[in-house]
Parts: structure tokens; C-alpha cells; sequence
């Protein structure tokens, strides 16, 4: 038997609990049809991560596959092409251990209903409080918004940047694309993404009532 560089079963682990999680999100409606792409960290080395062009209602243990923090293969398939978006976030923070991409209604509006905005600010929320290590519903939350493109190493260069400027907390949106989120664990990863794509919601009614 090949020696593989990182636990077989913690990646089998990982690939059960992807695909699960893939469950809920496809649900709720935020990631509809082959949007989306989700990852956990295996080591320092090496993640799990969705294959390309899989339905995210339909995803199972074998639709994920092992990448390098490059997003080198490391194991059979063909990685989702935002791959490099998730591996900068495990380069860039050492104690990520999951990150979640998804495609939603309320995403997509309110980047693509007002282009001139590069920021979505989300402030007073109790569920803020749902994002790992906020305390007080009188936060604000300042999301970037970047443009998108098919060029994933150049996004991925200008999210890190951005990051390195301290200008992205707890998550960031891709015009018309949706929003990425991580944390220090799936667990964590999951109830940011649910929170924040309830907030969006919220934001996108009032924008619609005119609050």
C-alpha cells in the first residue's frame, strides 16, 4: 500500500461531512444546480475539496477529491476551478480548517443591482453574533465586494492583499458570484454561512421596502 501524505480516514471524514453539508446548502437554496464549492483542511499540506462541475444536491463522498495548498491533484478528479480561492485562504490563516462558497438569490442581487458598491455593510444584527467570536449585536460588518473573472489566480491575489491590509473579516462577496466564508472548523464554517446568507436576505428585503 502507498503511503499517502495525509490520514485516509481523516480524509474520508471530510468527504462525508462536504457532502452532507452540501445537503443542507443545496436546501436552502444557496447553492442551486453546479454552483458552489466547499473544502475542509486535512493538514498543512493538503484539503479536501468538491470536484468540478458536480450538482450540489446530488454530491456525494466521491465527488471530493485531495488538492495541495497550490491546488496541485493529489488524489484522482478534477478540482472545482475556484480551488486556488480556497487554498489562499489555508495559506494565508493556519488555523482554517473549512471554507464555504455559495451561489445565493440574495448574494447575487444586491451585488449585481448596485455595481457601484464595493462594500456591503451589515451592522446592528443580533445574528451577527452567530460569526465566530462576535459578542454584541453592535458590530459592524464591512464585506468587500470584488469583481468577477475567470482569472481565479489573479481574484485569489487580490483577495489575499486585501486580507493582508486587514480589509476582510469573516467573509467577502464576488459580483454576481456569491460569497465565500471560512472558519476554524466545518461546524463553525456552516453556521457563519447560514447566518450570513440570512443576513443578506434581510438586507436585500429592506433594500426592497426601502429600509
Amino acid at each position: 500500500m502507498i503511503a499517502r501524505p495525509w490520514s485516509p480516514t481523516l480524509f474520508r471524514e471530510a468527504a462525508r461531512n462536504i457532502a452532507a453539508i452540501s445537503q443542507r446548502l443545496y436546501e436552502h437554496g444557496w447553492s442551486p444546480a453546479t454552483s458552489s464549492n466547499y473544502s475542509m483542511r486535512l493538514n498543512a499540506d493538503y484539503c479536501a475539496v468538491t470536484v468540478s462541475g458536480k450538482d450540489k444536491g446530488t454530491l456525494n463522498e466521491a465527488d471530493v477529491m485531495v488538492v495541495d495548498m497550490q491546488g496541485t491533484p493529489a488524489s484522482n478528479g478534477k478540482p472545482s476551478a475556484e480551488t486556488g480561492l480556497h487554498t489562499q485562504i489555508y495559506r494565508r490563516f493556519t488555523n482554517i480548517g473549512a471554507v464555504l462558497h455559495t451561489h445565493s438569490l440574495a448574494s447575487t442581487v444586491l451585488t449585481m443591482h448596485w455595481p457601484e458598491r464595493s462594500e456591503l455593510v451589515l451592522s446592528g444584527y443580533e445574528l451577527l453574533k452567530a460569526l465566530d467570536g462576535v459578542t454584541s449585536h453592535d458590530t459592524e460588518l464591512v464585506i468587500p465586494i470584488f469583481d468577477n473573472t475567470q482569472d481565479i489566480d489573479a481574484l485569489a491575489r487580490d483577495v489575499d492583499a486585501a486580507m493582508a491590509n486587514g480589509r476582510i473579516r469573516y467573509a467577502y462577496l464576488i459580483r454576481g458570484h456569491g460569497i465565500y466564508t471560512w472558519a476554524k472548523d466545518m461546524t463553525t464554517c456552516f453556521r457563519q454561512i447560514e447566518a450570513l446568507e440570512v443576513l443578506l436576505a434581510v438586507e436585500l428585503e429592506r433594500r426592497k421596502i426601502g429600509g
